[in-house]
């Protein structure tokens, strides 16, 4: 008999961890059918991952314990937690606009941790925090990075079959995902130990010797993109540019450093006469060099100077940063800043975009943040890769004694 009771204790408990940590409902029904690109956020697989970090790390047992005792958790915050955190981005809207959809169970309890959180009531059951927008629809609550003041009939649901969470994603920590027409094109996430990375395929090519070098040249900034790349990533500020401009290879350093600005205010004294005053403050300002290999040198020029990117005295005015001179070479081009001159590094044959994290730059984001701020600091580089057909990005964070995941 006790061996019929312990049997059934087991299965039991067996058929709890099952529900609690792997079942998963993988109907995708808050995103809707207006939606270009997804992320999905597996909260059981990181739920699993949380515990077992926690479980090799007992001094985090009770870290923390006593300074949330009298505050709500976001799992007794009155929201449904779903098994996919759905977040979404919608066709035709500006790249900064996300957004996300989750079920309440308790209003007032919910409306009691958004003012824990110092979240601002804007009326009409919206509230904000910093750019964070919540809006309280029935029985749902919609998170989005605009205001939801406006109308919310934006998201297109004609009731077809919801999309389902495994043309998404397979065994990673999240993923993110481009939709266009039929087609999806997934990115798988995994969060590691102090590292996230983003990647098409799993047996995307190693990087690790590219990053080894690129971390012995100390610059801020390292970049060697060619024609595919370069019309990839400036599609989202000007789609005609890697063709009409003729620019067919890009390679890139540059550096940052703190320097003083001069600010000349002028005033009148009591007596009306005018006064000039001098304030000085610090800023941040790069030294680069960027060289251009050009199918059609004449061409390019000749597009700088029509959109009005290239002046008289040859500085390519379309960076804002500190002025710069722009030459030609026997590829294409080169621009220097008139600063501190810089030499590129041997080309290493490769696409990638290498950028180091910088205490200079970080310091400069004052619109963070505390938490934010404690992020990016954490950050040792950011690495995108791309080999044919496969792409990685990885997020690397300084190596500490808490995995990532028990570091936020």
């Amino acid at each position: 008999m006790k061996k019929k009771l312990v049997v059934l204790a087991f299965i039991l408990f067996a058929a709890t961890m099952y529900f609690v940590f792997y079942h998963k409902d993988k109907t995708l029904e808050y995103i809707p059918e207006n939606a270009d690109v997804v992320v999905l956020v597996d909260v059981k697989n990181l739920t699993r991952q949380y515990i077992s970090s926690l479980a090799t790390h007992p001094a985090q047992w009770f870290e923390g314990k006593s300074n949330k005792k009298n505050t709500i958790s976001i799992l007794k915050s009155g929201v449904k937690i779903p098994d996919f955190f759905q977040v979404f981005h919608l066709k035709n809207t500006r790249y900064s606009q996300w957004y996300s959809i989750v079920e309440l169970t308790d209003k007032q309890q919910f409306l009691r941790y958004l003012k824990q959180e110092q979240f601002i009531s804007k009326g009409k059951e919206v509230f904000q925090k910093d750019q964070m927008y919540i809006k309280i629809d029935g029985g749902k609550c919609i998170l989005s990075t605009s205001d939801l003041n406006s109308n919310t009939g934006i998201f297109q649901f004609s009731g077809k079959k919801p999309y389902h969470a495994g043309s998404f994603l397979d065994g990673s920590s999240g993923s993110i995902s481009f939709i266009s027409g039929r087609q999806i094109r997934n990115f798988s996430i995994d969060l590691l130990s102090d590292a996230i990375e983003i990647k098409n395929r799993p047996d995307v090519k190693d990087f690790s010797t590219v990053i080894s070098k690129l971390q012995q040249n100390k610059f801020f900034l390292e970049a060697e993109l060619d024609k595919e790349n370069i019309r990839k990533f400036t599609s989202f500020f000007n789609k005609n540019f890697a063709d009409s401009s003729q620019v067919s290879h890009l390679r890139t350093a540059a550096t940052l450093k703190q320097v003083n600005d001069t600010i000349i205010t002028y005033g009148y004294d009591d007596n009306f006469n005018e006064t000039e005053k001098k304030t000085v403050q610090k800023i941040i300002q790069p030294d680069y060099v960027i060289a251009l290999q050009s199918s059609n040198s004449e061409k390019t020029q000749l597009y700088f100077q029509n959109e009005k990117w290239m002046n008289a005295r040859n500085q390519l005015t379309a960076i804002p940063f500190q002025p710069n001179i722009m030459t030609r070479t026997e590829a294409g081009f080169e621009i220097k800043s008139t600063g501190r001159p810089l030499s590129l590094s041997p080309s290493l044959k490769e696409n990638f975009i290498f950028i180091r994290n910088n205490a200079l730059l970080s310091s400069s984001f004052n619109s963070l943040t505390a938490a934010e701020k404690k992020i990016i600091s954490g950050l040792d580089y950011i690495f995108y890769g791309n080999n044919d057909q496969y792409y990685y990005l990885s997020l690397k964070f300084k190596k500490k004694e808490l995995p990532l995941i028990l570091r936020w």
